[in-house]
């Protein structure tokens, strides 16, 4: 009976606090994928010129 609680409790803590959010004030998934693109940038993947063009890209 105990573990039922804690699991509605855990499912109610899912729908209301889920971990990964984006952020919807510059359209949604293009943050994330902008994140994502900074992230290659700054591991040296991909150089500037292809990091800016994509990120305008992105942008529109």
């Amino acid at each position: 009976m105990m573990f039922g609680w804690l699991f509605i409790i855990l499912l109610i803590a899912f729908f209301f606090f889920p971990g990964n959010q984006v952020s919807t004030s510059t359209g949604g998934r293009s943050t994330d994928a902008i994140g994502i693109l900074r992230d290659r940038y700054a591991r040296g993947e991909i150089d500037s010129a292809e990091y800016h063009r994509r990120k305008s890209e992105l942008e529109r």
